[in-house]
């Protein structure tokens, strides 16, 4: 079991969490891509993510699971990447 324990104007708040082993076919998002582009682009960009309830970080990760998925030509693809896509294996 997992312990958080956060404090609130003074006052902690404890957050337990039952942890349960993810499924083996799932992704990895611990490896950090550096991405330089336009400042106003990159506003404009987390402003449609808020309005849409996501963060920039599950945009860009579906844009390179959809981009990877596109492109791979004959590669084979792995299961845990169709997975998170919702695609079937192919």
């Amino acid at each position: 079991m997992l312990r958080l324990v956060f404090a609130f104007n003074a006052h902690p708040i404890i957050i337990a969490v039952r942890a349960h082993s993810p499924p083996a076919a799932v992704e990895n998002k611990t490896a950090r891509f550096t991405l330089l582009l336009d400042p106003r682009k990159k506003a404009l960009f987390e402003e449609i993510c808020a309005e849409q309830d996501l963060t920039p970080s599950q945009v860009v990760r579906q844009l390179i699971r959809e981009y990877v998925i596109e492109h791979a030509g004959k590669r084979p693809l792995p299961s845990w990447l169709l997975a998170a896509s919702g695609r079937k294996r192919r």
